[in-house]
This record gives C-alpha cells, structure tokens and sequence, in this order.
C-alpha cells in the first residue's frame, strides 16, 4: 500500500472542496448573513489540503489497492471537512457528520430538526454538497484534474454505482466530463423549469440540486408539500425520473441512437416498476384512506418515483398513510434507481439479473442438460457478473439486518430501526415512524447515528469499496 500516493490525492481533493466552499460563502455574502462557517471552512481544508499535496506528492504508479483506498477515504474526509460550516454555525460535531454524510452521499436523511432556523447559505451548503456528490466526488475530480485521469479508470470502477462500468468515451476523463455536461445541463433545464412554476430563485436552485442528485434535501421542513403544488411535484417527478436513470444512456439516446433508451431492459424494467408500483398505490390509498383519484395519483406517483429513484422528498405525510400503502414504498426502497445514474439502492438492473438467474435455476431444473445462458440487453451475463451481484445482495443484506439489530437493542422500535437501515444503506433519505418524512434523525440514540453514517458510506459505495478495506487480504503485500 502506497500511502503517500493515497494522502497526496487526498490533499489535492480538500484543495478543491475548500474552493467549492467559496459558492455558500458567496451566498452568505449576498444575503447578508455571517460568513464566518465558511472562512473557517476554507481555512482549514485548504491548509491541511495544501499540506498532504505537496508534503506527501508523489509520482508513483497507481494499483487498484490504491483506487480502492482512495475513494473510500475521499468520501470519509469531505464528511470531516464539509462538516466545518454546520459545527460552526452550532451544530454538534456528531450530527454535523451525520448532516454531511448524508449529503455527500446523497441520502437526505437529516438531523436538523428545525430547518428552517438555519441560514440560506448553510442551507445551501446543506444541498451543494448533495449535488457535487450525485454524480460522484471522484468523477468530478477526474473529469477537472489530468493527474487525477491517469488512474481515473481504477478510481471510477471503485467509485460507480452499479454492476457495469459505461464507457462513452475511449478516455475515462472524456467519459467523466460528458457525464458532468448531461448532469448540469439538466440542473440547469429544471432550475427554468421549477422558477416558471413559481418557485424563487433560491428555491429553484437548491431543489434542482437536490433532485438530479436524488438527494432530498430540502430548505424547508415540510420538503416539497410546503409548496402544495401539483405543478412543481410534476416537475419535479419528471427529473426525478430522469436522475434515475443511466447518465450514458441518455447521452447516447440524445447523440448517437435515439431509440436506444427504449431498448434497453433495465430502463424498460425501471419504467415498470414505476407503473405498477403507482397503479398498486394509487388502489392502497383509494380503497385506504377514501381520497378521490386524482389526489391518489397525485401523491402515488410522486412517492413512488421519489423512493425508487431514493431521492426522498415528500409531497405529504406517507408515514400517516395505512399500512397496506406504506408496504408498497417500503418495497420499492429495496430496489433503486438505475445502474450509472445518481440514486442509490441495490440497483433495478441487480433485480432484474436476479429475476432472470432465478428463472433460470427453474429452467435448468426442469430441462437439466438444455443450454440456455442469462442474457442482458441480446448479450450473454458472465457467469463471474452474476456471481458478483449475488454476492453483493449477500452482503448488502447482511448489513441492513446487523444495522437493524443493533439499532433495535438501543430502545428504538423495529418500524424505525428497519426503514432507518435501509434508507440510510440505500441512500434514500427518510422512512417510518421517528423518521418519517415530517420527522427527523435527531432523536436517535448516538451510537446509531453513527452505525447509520457507516451505512451511508456503504451504500454510496457499492459495499464492496468498503467492505474490500475490512478484509485481512487487503492489507498483504
């Protein structure tokens, strides 16, 4: 393990997030409000970024043991360091963690139990943070920095979410800087969009933010219902929808074929889960609570694609909804957005493969010495793919149902402590009970603010990434 390439990296990433800092800073100037937390902010992550840069810089080759240390830690430091302007502002060290990690994962579970008490610019800092870490700290860094472009390849394969690693340009650096350009020119498109409907300008930008990341942070404590219209959940549905899905494919559907979107089967698997889990609501809430259909269709749809994409905004109180409603999003928090896209989760493609494996052991049983591989998109699944995905169900699984368990022994009641598991795993953002969509992550105990940060961390990083680092074979030369 080469740990003077790893701090040197790590120094060259602090010296970019201390500039980032200078955009709330920037806010905080406009709308008069201290600028203290991020002078503090930019102070210290740039002195201690400049410090490991050119104290550590090195020019030695770079390994995948090195990739893999590298995001993993990356993430870990932006929560240390982004942290600075909440602990400043007055906000304790462990919940200011908490607060960062679930923004730069962007799982929008919050602590902050009266948002709007907060200053514009924290708050803004709150969904900046989300929108840099949607389409990923290390493809950012790579798409921006040459050195940074040379071991891009290894770094990404750490850092992206899903099984496949989509490539649209020969060069891994080209490939990040398209990704960035589809993520900002949507950003852009939606902030139009949400201001046409009415929103500020402020209101427009954070929540654009915090939609293309599939973050769900919002200025406000009610989250979107505070705006109580179905005009701007409209909009906001479309591009939740569309953060959702794989970032290369729609590259490839504006550019190159334009009919390849519809082609595809995790996108055509996406989309039907999207259908069947509105239609299954919509039918919960109308024969469940008497409202009319369109109230049924308005806030199905909003909820559905909002937890299946893990982006966590909410239209209205679902935590109030009956029991045969809310089993319909919890299901959905199971499954996730697109491979390649910004939300979290396990991944459609992953349920779909695991559909097909297990259609096909029925096959296989029935006709044993017929030859029939599992094929995806008209291409053969290696047989090491689908061991890969099993594997990372295992594991996934396992940590959701530890996590639960020891959240439990803390006094918190099952409902919290298993929706509080797999919103903070998948990156999804709020769930039942104590931390339903109303509520916050405030109340619970320390230590499972801390099992939940770890969870966050996991997840953002497919398992693997982090799991790899707790493994004795890691570790030998």
């Amino acid at each position: 393990m080469n740990s003077k390439v790893i701090l040197s990296v790590l120094g060259t990433l602090l010296r970019f997030l201390g500039l980032m800092m200078v955009v709330p800073l920037l806010v905080a100037l406009y709308y008069n409000e201290s600028p203290i937390p991020f002078l503090v902010g930019i102070g210290l992550t740039e002195i201690v970024g400049i410090y490991l840069w050119s104290h550590y810089k090195s020019d030695d080759d770079w390994k995948l043991r090195e990739a893999f240390a590298i995001v993993a830690l990356s993430w870990l430091t932006a929560m240390f360091f982004g942290a600075i302007p909440f602990i400043v502002e007055g906000i304790s060290p462990l919940n200011a963690f908490f607060e960062t990690m679930s923004g730069f994962t962007t799982t929008g579970a919050s602590i902050l139990d009266d948002i709007e008490s907060h200053s514009r610019s924290i708050l803004f800092w709150r969904s900046f943070i989300q929108w840099i870490g949607g389409m990923g700290i290390i493809v950012l860094f790579v798409a921006i920095l040459p050195k940074l472009a040379i071991a891009g390849r290894q770094l990404i394969r750490a850092e992206a979410p899903g099984p496949t690693e989509d490539k649209i340009k020969p060069r891994i650096r080209d490939t990040a800087k398209i990704l960035w350009m589809v993520y900002v020119v949507l950003s852009a498109l939606q902030i139009a969009a949400l201001h046409q409907a009415g929103m500020s300008t402020y209101d427009s930008v954070t929540h654009t933010f915090t939609t293309m990341a599939t973050g769900g942070f919002s200025p406000y404590g009610l989250g979107i219902a505070a705006f109580d219209s179905p005009l701007i959940e409209a909009i906001i549905i479309v591009f939740m929808f569309i953060a959702g899905a794989n970032f290369a494919l729609l590259y490839r559907t504006i550019y190159t074929d334009h009919k390849i979107l519809f082609r595809d089967e995790e996108f055509k698997f996406y989309t039907a889960i999207v259908v069947m889990a509105s239609a299954v609501l919509i039918l919960a809430l109308r024969y469940g609570t008497g409202a009319d259909p369109l109230t049924c269709l308005r806030y199905s749809v909003f909820q559905v694609v909002s937890l299946l994409t893990t982006t966590g905004f909410a239209s209205t109180d679902f935590n109030l909804w009956p029991d045969s409603s809310r089993i319909v999003l919890l299901l959905v928090m199971f499954i996730g957005g697109c491979a390649g896209s910004t939300a979290g989760g396990p991944k459609a493609v992953r349920v779909l493969l695991l559909l097909k494996y297990a259609r096909w052991e029925l096959f296989k049983a029935i006709h044993p010495k017929a030859v029939k591989p599992i094929k995806f998109n008209g291409k053969t699944v290696p047989e090491n793919i689908m061991q890969e995905i099993i594997s990372f169900v295992v594991i996934y699984f396992l940590i959701f149902l530890a996590s639960t368990f020891f959240i439990s022994l803390m006094g918190v009641d099952i409902l919290t402590s298993v929706t509080a598991s797999i919103t903070t795993l998948g990156n999804i953002g709020p769930g039942f009970n104590l931390v339903g969509p109303m509520g916050s992550f405030y109340a619970m105990p320390a230590l499972a603010k801390v099992i939940l940060i770890a969870n966050m961390w996991v997840g953002r990083l497919e398992v693997f990434t982090v799991v790899v680092l707790f493994t004795p074979e890691f570790w030998k030369k």
